[in-house]
């Protein structure tokens, strides 16, 4: 009956996504649900104590980084230097490909280290402007992003510093190249059929005459400057922002150590403030690299964007508040939902698949679907069950880096439902609905899901690790 209780939970709150309803809303009606059939003394509780803590601490720290990044897609968007780096791919590679060029933005910003909700808000007015020029449909920008941003730059390249990539690590004894052969199929599999399956459902869109789409929502101002700047200006920008990335999560730790503390200047006694800098390092690596993007764009585009920027602002911080919001309350949720004894029979029913691989593999993605959350199910999951998996694999005769890299790669595949914070935020910034465009995201996540199972029969066959 537990299990049944959380299934439900979690398919309510697909449903309502999926019709439209905001999920700020109805994450905590479908979480606190749960815990009244479960333990109704506990509804208060869980929410006090567990929904709001975990929802504000998300805010806390990724607030800034929601709010910069859509400060930074505003304002590329309102110096023209979206369109013009537009115009310069429809030049070199042509409008047919629309879709390759935005996954490889996509891609090259999220290997770069920058976060994919900042992604999405950085990349969104190129996609929208090339879609519109090459007579794409809109409601595939959001599963192209996806594509690029959520998929094999994420957890299946070797090397990538997203944290889907880092969590195995202590838990493996391993490191961000984990299994570099296995990650590197992965990733040409999932580019490969992604790739394949969006240029035939925009072949299917031409050919019926769908066009980009009227009515739209949430679409990036016209640019209304004289002329626009040379695409090698335009890329400055969206350049720094990576390079500046890296650097910066190099240097935070250097420059602050392991932590840092400080007494606030008040009147009276007043307890230092500490911080552990390994926990917010990359956090303020992103946001450094977001205000010098920022600071580059209007330094470069100061006339155009002055004019505007005032209401453009206003616009990208409703936006930002909308997504961060949205993504905080899907965090409460998981966080609520895997503190149900619902929870601990499907992670039990799960123990029992026999192969080390399968069983990490499903037990891995699951957790992070219903979570609704990648990085929240495989740290759920390696923190149950990390060392059973460890055991088993070894026993097997199986490297721990091949471990690394299926727990990396299936954290990332059903972790997209409908409720998943990613998706609502890609959805909200690009002003489509889940009956619009979550059907090829969806897709996506099954190319995503499959590519483990393909990445584990290739080890099985080769032995390539």
């Amino acid at each position: 009956m537990s299990f049944v209780i959380i299934l439900a939970a979690l398919v309510f709150l697909m449903f309502v996504a999926y019709r439209g309803h905001s999920v700020i809303l109805f994450a905590p009606v479908a979480a606190l649900g749960a815990v009244l059939l479960t333990a109704p003394d506990l509804v208060a509780p869980m929410f006090t104590g567990l929904f709001m803590e975990k929802m504000a601490g998300f805010l806390k720290l990724y607030f800034p980084v929601f709010l910069l990044g859509a400060v930074f897609g505003k304002v590329v968007e309102m110096s023209g230097f979206s369109k013009s780096i537009v115009s310069a791919v429809v030049r070199l590679a042509g409008k047919q490909q629309a879709i390759f060029s935005i996954v490889a933005v996509c891609g090259l910003l999220t290997y770069g280290g920058v976060s994919l909700f900042v992604v999405v808000f950085a990349v969104y007015p190129f996609a929208a402007e090339i879609f519109r020029q090459s007579g794409l449909p809109k409601r595939l920008i959001p599963a192209t992003i996806a594509l690029g941003a959520f998929t094999f730059t994420m957890d299946a390249l070797p090397g990538t510093p997203q944290i889907q990539n880092i969590i195995p690590i202590p838990f493996f004894k391993t490191n961000a190249y984990a299994a570099p052969w296995l990650g590197s199929i992965g990733a040409v599999f999932i580019l490969a059929v992604g790739l394949f399956y969006l240029h035939w459902r925009s072949r299917r869109a031409v050919a019926a005459g769908e066009g980009y789409g009227e009515n739209l929502l949430q679409e990036p101002e016209p640019f209304a400057g004289e002329r626009m700047a040379n695409p090698c200006v335009a890329l400055l920008p969206l350049v720094l922002v990576g390079v500046l990335n890296k650097i910066l999560t190099t240097a935070v730790p250097k420059m602050y150590g392991e932590t840092h503390s400080f007494i606030p200047s008040v009147v009276g006694k007043a307890a230092p403030v500490s911080q552990e800098i390994a926990k917010v390092a990359a956090i303020w690596a992103v946001e450094g690299a977001l205000l010098g993007g920022i600071l580059t764009v209007l330094v470069c585009a100061w006339k155009p964007v002055r004019a505007r920027f005032a209401e453009g602002s206003k616009a990208a911080i409703g936006g930002a508040l909308l997504a961060s919001m949205n993504t905080a309350s899907e965090y409460g949720f998981g966080a609520v939902i895997a503190a149900l004894p619902g929870f601990l029979v499907v992670a039990e029913a799960l123990k029992s698949i026999p192969h080390p691989l399968i069983n990490e593999a499903v037990t891995v993605t699951s957790l992070a679907g219903i979570t609704g959350s990648a990085s929240g199910g495989l740290g759920i999951a390696l923190a149950a069950m990390g060392d059973t998996f460890a055991q088993n694999a070894l026993a097997a005769g199986i490297p721990l880096e091949v471990v690394h890299r299926v727990a990396a790669m299936a954290s990332g595949g059903m972790d997209t439902l409908p409720h998943n914070g990613a998706v609502i935020t890609l959805l909200t910034v690009t002003g489509l609905t889940h009956r619009q465009a979550y059907g090829d995201i969806f897709v996506i996540t099954c190319i995503k899901t499959v590519a483990v199972l393909f990445v584990i029969a290739v080890y099985q066959v080769t032995g390539l690790v």
